[in-house]
C-alpha cells in the first residue's frame, strides 16, 4: 500500500469511526424516546419519539451517502461490510427534505398510536375491548357470529390508516432511492449478504419446501373444524374461515387443539394450570427463562434489567403490550416490554424475548455497526430455539411438572406445536411479499385490500369471514405493518430455529426423537451458541450458520425431521379428505 492509499484508508476509517460514535449516541437517543412512548403511549411522547427516530434517520441517510462516496480502493473487508452495514441498517429510510422526513417519521408513529390505541366493543358487551381481550375471546368463544364480529371490530380499527399508509410508501420509497435501491422493499432484501432478487428466489424455495406439509396440516384442521361447526360454516375443500382459527390474524392454531386434538394423545401436563395453582408472578416466569439460558453458561441479567423492564400491564396509562426485547444504550441495559399474564404461551414467549436480551448482550463489544444478529432471523430464532428446548424433561427438571409421559405419547404436544409453528409458515411469508409488491408498485393502492386477501388465500388457505372492500384496511391490522418493521425474519426464524435445534441436540448427542431434546444444563451446547452470538453482524449469514451448524443455506429438512412423527400420522388422517383449496 502506497502513502496515498494509505492516507485514504486512514481517512476513510476516521469518518467510519466518526460515523459510528455518532449514530451510536443518535440510536440511545431514539430508543429512549421510543421506550417511553411504548410504555407511555401520549401524543406527546408520540412526537418526541417521532423527532429522535428522525434525527437517526436524518443522520443515517446523510453518512450512508457520503459513504458511498468513499473510495473503495480505501476500505478493508471489515470497512466494506461496515459501509454495506451502514446502508441497510435502519428498515425506514427518510427522504432528504426536512418536511418529507418529517411527515414520513411522524405517519409512522401516528400509525403505532392508531394501533396501540385500538378496541372494540362486541356485540352486546358496551365496553370497549383492546386488542388482548379480543384475543382472548377469540380463543375462548365457539360460536361463529360472535368470532366474527370480534374479528370485524378490530379489523375496522386499521381503516383510518390507509391514506397515510399511501403517503408513507411513497416518502419511504423515496428515501430508499436516494441511497441507491429501487424501492424499500429491496432495500430490506439487501439485508441478507445477497441480491435482492435472489434473497427473494430462495425464500421461495424454502416455502415451497414446506408447503406439503402445512397442506397437510390444513386438510386436518379444516376437516375437524367441518366436524364442529357444520358444512354451512367450513367448506369441504376450500379456504378455511380466518375467525373459526383463535387467532387475529390466522397466524397460529395452537388454541384449537381442544377441538382438533381428537385421536392424539392429550399432553400429559397443562403449565398454565401448574403455573396459577403456584401463583406464579409474571416476574417468576422471567427468572424461570433466565435460569434456563445461566445454566447454559450465561451471565445473569444486569440489574436494571429488572429495574427498567415493564412486565405487567400499568392500570394508569396506555402502553403498547406487543412483547418485545429492547437494547437501549447497545452495551448493556436490555429490558423487556410485555404485558405478562400467567399461561403456557407467555412462558414460552419469555424464553424467546430473553433470546433476543442475550443476543444484544453477547455481540456488545462488536464495533456499533456490527451489534445486530447475523441477519434479522437469526434474532427471532435464538429465542425460538430456547423456546424448542421447553420440553416436558425441562420442566421435570426446573420442578413444574413431576413426571414425564413416554415419547410415544407426544402426539398431542407435537401436533400442538404444529399448530403454532408450522401454521405460522405461510402468513410469516406473506406479509413481506405484499409489502414488496407495494413498495414497488406491482400491487396499487386501489388493490391493497384485494391483493392482501388473494395472497392470504393463495399462501395460507384462508379467507375472511365476511365481504371485505378497499374502504377496509386489513394489513394494518397487524402490527408489524402499522410499525414499518420487517416481517421477513419471522419466516426465517421458522427455519432456522429447527437447524438450531438439530444442530445443539446433536452437540448434546441426544438419544431420543428431535422434539424432546432440551439443551437445558448443558456448558457445551452455550457454549456453541454463545460463539455464534458473539459474532453479531460482522460477518455474512452464512459464517454464522455454519459456526453453529457445520450449513451454509435456509434447509427445511430440519423441520421436517423435527415433525416426522406427526407428518406421517396426518397422512393417514387425511387419507379420505381432500388436501389444498
Amino acid at each position: 500500500m502506497d502513502g496515498i492509499e494509505a492516507k485514504g484508508r486512514a481517512e476513510s476509517a476516521r469518518y467510519l469511526d466518526e460515523t459510528e460514535a455518532r449514530l451510536l449516541e443518535l440510536s440511545i437517543e431514539s430508543s429512549r424516546a421510543d421506550w417511553v412512548h411504548a410504555t407511555y403511549v401520549t401524543p406527546d411522547t408520540e412526537a418526541l419519539s417521532s423527532r429522535a427516530y428522525g434525527r437517526l434517520i436524518g443522520e443515517t441517510v446523510a453518512r450512508a451517502r457520503a459513504a458511498n462516496a468513499l473510495p473503495a480502493g480505501s476500505l478493508s473487508p471489515e470497512m466494506a461490510r461496515k459501509v454495506r452495514m451502514l446502508r441497510v441498517s435502519l428498515p425506514l429510510i427518510a427522504p432528504a427534505d426536512r418536511a418529507a422526513s418529517e411527515e414520513l417519521t411522524g405517519t409512522v408513529a401516528w400509525m403505532q398510536s392508531v394501533y396501540a390505541r385500538g378496541s372494540y366493543a362486541p356485540s352486546g358487551s358496551g365496553e370497549p375491548i383492546d386488542l388482548q381481550g379480543l384475543s382472548r375471546l377469540l380463543t375462548e368463544v365457539r360460536e361463529p357470529n360472535r368470532l366474527a364480529d370480534v374479528w370485524q371490530g378490530w379489523h375496522g380499527v386499521a381503516r383510518p390508516m390507509r391514506p397515510r399508509f399511501e403517503r408513507y410508501v411513497a416518502l419511504a420509497n423515496a428515501g430508499s432511492r436516494e441511497i441507491g435501491f429501487p424501492d424499500t422493499g429491496a432495500m430490506w432484501r439487501s439485508r441478507y449478504d445477497m441480491e435482492p432478487s435472489e434473497f427473494a428466489d430462495d425464500v421461495a424455495r424454502v416455502w415451497r419446501d414446506l408447503e406439503p406439509l402445512y397442506r397437510a396440516l390444513h386438510a386436518f384442521v379444516r376437516a375437524r373444524l367441518r366436524e364442529h361447526y357444520g358444512p354451512e360454516v367450513v367448506p369441504a375443500d376450500g379456504p378455511i374461515p380466518v375467525h373459526l382459527l383463535g387467532n387475529m390474524w390466522g397466524q397460529t392454531w395452537e388454541h384449537l387443539l381442544p377441538l382438533v386434538g381428537r385421536g392424539t394423545s392429550a399432553p400429559a401436563y397443562d403449565l398454565t394450570a401448574t403455573l396459577r395453582a403456584r401463583a406464579t408472578t409474571p416476574l417468576d416466569m422471567v427468572r424461570y427463562a433466565e435460569r434456563f439460558f445461566v445454566s447454559l453458561g450465561f451471565e445473569t441479567l444486569p440489574a436494571t434489567f429488572w429495574e427498567r423492564s415493564m412486565f405487567a400491564k400499568p392500570s394508569d396509562r396506555e402502553v403498547v403490550c406487543h412483547a418485545s426485547a429492547w437494547d437501549l444504550d447497545f452495551v448493556d441495559d436490555v429490558r423487556l416490554k410485555m404485558c405478562i399474564e400467567t399461561t403456557e404461551e407467555e412462558f414460552h414467549v419469555i424464553h424467546h424475548e430473553l433470546g433476543h436480551n442475550y443476543y444484544q448482550l453477547a455481540y456488545r463489544t462488536q464495533p456499533f455497526l456490527f451489534r445486530d444478529s447475523a441477519n434479522d432471523g437469526f434474532h427471532e430464532a435464538v429465542g425460538d430455539t430456547i423456546a424448542l428446548s421447553v420440553t416436558p424433561e425441562y420442566l421435570s427438571r426446573i420442578g413444574l411438572l413431576e413426571r414425564t409421559a413416554p415419547p410415544g405419547q407426544d402426539l398431542g404436544l407435537l401436533l400442538r406445536t404444529a399448530l403454532e409453528k408450522l401454521a405460522f409458515v405461510p402468513f410469516g411469508y406473506l406479509v413481506d411479499l405484499w409489502r414488496w409488491k407495494v413498495f414497488s408498485g406491482e400491487i396499487e393502492p386501489s388493490e391493497y385490500n384485494a391483493s392482501w386477501w388473494a395472497l392470504r388465500e393463495r399462501y395460507q388457505g384462508i379467507a375472511p369471514p365476511a365481504a371485505r372492500s378497499e374502504a377496509d384496511f386489513d394489513p394494518g391490522a397487524k402490527y408489524h405493518v402499522a410499525a414499518n418493521v420487517p416481517y421477513m425474519r419471522y419466516f426465517l426464524a421458522h427455519v432456522l430455529q429447527f437447524q438450531f435445534h438439530r444442530a445443539l441436540a446433536r452437540i448434546v448427542d441426544a438419544k431420543g426423537p428431535l422434539h424432546r431434546c432440551s439443551i437445558y444444563g448443558n456448558a457445551e451446547a452455550g457454549a456453541r451458541l454463545r460463539s455464534m452470538l458473539a459474532m453479531g453482524a460482522s460477518r455474512p449469514w452464512p459464517d454464522a450458520l455454519e459456526e453453529l451448524t457445520g450449513e451454509r443455506r435456509l434447509d427445511a429438512t430440519a423441520v421436517v425431521d423435527y415433525f416426522r412423527p406427526l407428518l406421517e400420522w396426518l397422512e393417514r388422517e387425511n387419507r379420505d379428505q381432500p388436501v389444498g383449496w
